[in-house]
């Protein structure tokens, strides 16, 4: 459901539960409907569960339980006050808040609580068991149309905060932005790259103290207000000059004669202010009322995300995204698509093994070893950019452990202040980042999530939790990870884990420099170029540096990229010197999935996530594929994120079977001048009447599937007097020869020699046609019979001569799993290859019996489509829309080829390309 959707499911919920609710007879259905129409859960009993058996010293039953997301709810019916205590059948005087309470202390131990919600069908109050002394929140009904978003713990026990802090943190960034964009007019020359770096540092700065400010870091709210608001705007720059000064001086080396208002502030530490060449030009009474008022005043920072503020700040002062309009940053999401399998799930069961320990005793004890081991732990982002995964990274970790501390403290009954429990630093997380002002800003944004996680632990252990000056600073270095020994960032046996989203550059839009790094690194031990290193994507870089540098240690690793490197022929470039180099192995993948960024700007880019390592000992670990829908364990995950055995497969010349040859259809490379548009034609052959023998039907991969008409004057065996006595056709032929003559391309410009033809002169009298390029959404890629009156042009692949038996095994269920697995993909439709997809795929030893069962299958297929001549293949192969004749007639031909290959009628998909794969690996042995 969309934000508006849910909104008006919301008021419309609203407004029919106005003045009505009974407990009795009311609470399933209340529930269970605002949990299927305002949050879109289908089947809402099955996730919620009424009148709940509970032991106390008598039987008694909750209202409502929601097992997944920890909620228990208790119901009142309308006008019920739910401050005050009501008589139980104990006898005893409970609030329901109290009355919650008490069933959720007595249910079982691995059935925990985390919200309580009791309800009069007017009013919910919330109360987050993590906090259960804080006062409850409160959402009335008539407000649900606004306010909904408060209620998705329901069904998502992280959603409403994460909503929350990804609002406040693009408003942040959308404040910075303001900032910025008034500030850069009062510099001399905005255009110099000083100046620049010096703007870019004053708004890091300044975000600091904001922040620091609303967090109580500085010592007491509004601190920095209060100082900055004593100064007009022509005072501003130079009390700024000296706070920043301050900032940077431990308070025995200060100025004596300070005013006690500069006194006051802490020192910082951690160089954020120590660089005196920072520029600070002249503030102007708007900008000096922007940061007090609205930055200041009107917003608090200290709720923001530092996750996703760290990139949507860097973004925001970034000159190229600035450029492109928009905002650009990684989801909170889908970072945890990286860190959940990589390490993050792994430690979350097994602190809620320690959690369900019934023995006191033993159970703080495994929560402290549980802790050292967090803090053991360390991590190392090769491109981290503003550092959102090293922060969401330890966002985790450290809520980890504050988990861990809950045990240690809470049930040994600690009281009063202790010294500082926290054990997990930022010195424990590494990041490698080319930009200078990215660097800052990931420091920048770690040390808010330290301050923030640090408030969170005060809560548990109660400590002297100064924050200031900083103690622990991030390593992040600012250098070209691809020419750096990543052993001078962290030495590698110190390491546990390397994640990160490392920069996507398609071979042909990389720079000559990239190109250059690429061939580099792409290298054996002797310096000679793997083959075909000039051809794979940047990020494949990332993967080599990688497990060069993991050799000989067990660390794992996780990159996203984009789905190329396991695509077509970039596959066995990449991976098949990882193989044999450094024996990668990998055991975890997101298949392709679409990688949106939540930001202003959508930075929609299909993506896969892979999770490797080098290590001999983790080989046996369980393996993991995940789509977008669901997750299996397998027994290997290969290039192709399939399981299936570690084949790749290699550009082919000319097919691995005794099969027709498939070839590229013909290039016009004419300018568009022998090609005639349909509502052309008409007009063409009525002043050139005696060209209609020499006009065909063109045919590309558009004209194919959505049955367009197009045509082309086709001149192969007509003679230069039958040209010259056609003048509107000599004209197109002359204005092709210049079209080429004028080409920087030498092949092209020679084709000027040859005016009358296309570059190639392919039109054998019947073939197949296959198209170069087809949607991902449909279950057979539609190909079919033409003949010599049709010309295909090279948005088509045609194999001249082919049979009903070929046309049957390529239109098969077998062969579009083969081509899933091993196509490349222009985003994520098909991209069918001579080359690697047919050339290299596995036709069956079929009986005659068996090839005469595919050819009346086949026929069968042609003949449900002729059924409806009025539709094209895209109208039939539309899996809505596609007639049942149809999809019976592939679902015979399915059996018919599955059968010659000897597969079960029942195998799967990822089983038949295991099979074909093996097939491939057997044929291409020795």
């Amino acid at each position: 459901m969309t934000d508006q959707e849910q909104r008006a499911a919301a008021e419309k919920f609203a407004q029919e539960w106005h003045g009505k609710g009974n407990e009795k007879s009311q609470t399933h259905l209340f529930w269970t409907t605002l949990l299927r129409d305002v949050f879109g859960v289908e089947k809402p009993e099955t996730i919620i569960e009424f009148e709940r058996k509970v032991q106390l010293d008598h039987v008694s039953f909750i209202d409502a339980y929601i097992p997944s997301t920890e909620v228990l709810i208790e119901q009142k019916s309308l006008g019920i006050d739910l401050a005050l205590p009501s008589k139980q059948s104990d006898g005893s005087f409970l609030t329901p808040y109290k009355q919650a309470k008490r069933y959720a202390d007595n249910m079982s131990y691995d059935e925990k609580t985390r919200w309580i919600v009791t309800c009069n069908f007017e009013s919910f109050n919330i109360h987050d068991m993590k906090r259960p002394h804080d006062a409850p929140e409160t959402i009335l009904l008539k407000n649900l149309g606004k306010e909904y978003y408060r209620l998705q713990f329901l069904v998502d026990p992280k959603g409403e905060l994460l909503r929350k802090e990804m609002e406040l943190s693009i408003k942040a960034g959308d404040l910075v932005g303001v900032i910025y964009d008034l500030l850069i007019k009062q510099y001399k020359d905005p255009t110099d790259p000083m100046s620049l770096r010096s703007l870019n540092m004053l708004c890091v700065r300044l975000v600091f103290c904001l922040y620091a400010e609303d967090a109580g870091v500085f010592g007491k709210k509004n601190m920095f207000h209060d100082y900055m608001a004593k100064y007009d705007a022509s005072e501003f720059r130079n009390a700024l000059i000296n706070l920043f000064q301050v900032l940077d001086e431990r308070p025995e080396d200060r100025d004596p004669y300070l005013t006690p208002e500069l006194a006051a502030f802490p020192y910082v530490n951690g160089g954020l202010f120590a660089d005196e060449n920072v520029e600070i030009p002249l503030f102007t009474p708007e900008i000096r009322k922007v940061i007090l008022s609205k930055a200041s005043d009107d917003f608090d920072w200290s709720q923001i995300s530092p996750t996703i503020f760290g990139a949507v700040f860097e973004s925001t002062l970034n000159p190229e995204t600035r450029h492109a309009g928009g905002m650009h940053y990684t989801s909170v999401e889908n970072i945890h698509k990286v860190i959940d399998p990589l390490f993050l799930n792994e430690l979350t069961n097994e602190l809620a093994e320690i959690q369900k320990e019934p023995v006191q005793k033993s159970r703080i004890k495994r929560a402290k070893e549980f802790q050292t081991k967090l803090a053991s732990l360390k991590f190392l982002d090769p491109a981290c950019g503003s550092g959102n995964f090293l922060t969401e990274t330890y966002l985790s970790l450290r809520r980890l452990e504050n988990e861990a501390l809950s045990i240690i403290f809470q049930e040994q009954g600690v009281f009063g202040v202790v010294m500082d429990p926290i054990q997990v630093s930022i010195e424990q997380f590494y990041g490698i980042e080319i930009n200078d002002f990215a660097v800052t800003v990931a420091r920048t944004a770690l040390w808010i999530a330290e301050s923030q996680m640090m408030q969170e632990t005060a809560k548990i252990a109660h400590f002297d939790d100064d924050f200031l000056p900083l103690k622990t600073i991030a390593v992040i270095v600012e250098g070209n990870a691809l020419t750096m020994d990543w052993n001078e960032v962290c030495p590698k046996e110190e390491l546990s884990y390397i994640m990160g989203n490392p920069p996507f550059v398609g071979y042909s839009n990389q720079s000559e420099a990239q190109k250059l790094e690429t061939r580099t690194i792409f290298s054996d031990e002797n310096g000679k170029e793997y083959k075909n290193a000039g051809k794979i994507d940047y990020v494949a870089n990332w993967y080599f540096k990688a497990c060069q540098y993991m050799q000989g240690t067990s660390i794992c690793a996780a990159f996203v990229s984009t789905n190329s490197v396991t695509q077509g022929d970039q596959v066995a470039a990449i991976w098949k010197p990882l193989y044999k180099r450094f024996g990668i192995d990998l055991f975890f993948a997101y298949r392709t999935f679409r990688w949106d960024s939540e930001a202003n700007l959508k930075a929609r880019v299909h993506c896969v996530i892979i999770g490797f390592t080098v290590s001999p000992s983790l080989r046996n670990v369980v393996k993991r594929l995940y789509s977008s829908d669901s997750q299996q364990i397998v027994r290997n995950i290969n290039p192709y994120l399939i399981d299936a055995p570690n084949i790749l497969i290699e550009s082919r010349v000319n097919p691995l079977c005794d099969v027709p040859e498939i070839i590229t259809g013909n290039r016009p490379a004419d300018g568009g001048h022998l090609i005639i548009e349909d509502c052309d034609l008409k007009v063409f052959l009525a002043k050139e009447p005696r060209a209609k023998n020499f006009v065909k039907r063109l045919v590309g991969a558009a004209e194919f599937i959505q049955n367009k008409a197009r045509w082309c004057l086709w001149l192969v065996g007509a003679s230069p007097a039958e040209i010259h006595s056609m003048p509107e056709v000599m004209r197109r032929v002359e204005a092709c020869r210049q079209d080429r003559l004028k080409a920087p391309d030498v092949g092209r410009k020679k084709l000027a020699e040859t005016p009358t033809l296309f570059r190639e002169i392919n039109n054998p009298d019947s073939f197949v046609i296959v198209p170069c390029t087809s949607s991902e959404t449909r279950r057979y890629i539609p190909i079919g019979f033409r003949s010599s009156d049709t010309i295909a042009t090279n948005a088509v692949l045609i194999i001249p001569n082919a049979t009903l038996y070929h046309f049957g095994i390529l239109t098969s269920s077998v062969h579009m799993a083969w081509t899933r697995a091993v196509c490349g993909r222009l985003k994520s439709d098909y991209r069918y290859s001579k080359d690697i997809v047919y050339n290299n795929f596995v036709w069956p030893e079929a009986t005659a019996e068996q090839r005469t069962a595919i050819e009346e299958a086949a026929q069968e297929i042609l003949a449900a489509r002729a059924l409806f001549p009025d539709s094209s293949l895209a109208d039939l192969y539309d899996e809505t829309s596609m007639p049942h004749e149809l999809r019976k007639a592939h679902e015979a031909n399915d059996r018919a080829v599955m059968k010659a290959y000897g597969f079960s009628p029942k195998a799967s998909e990822e089983e038949i390309v295991a099979a074909l794969m093996k097939l491939y690996g057997d044929k291409t042995a020795g």
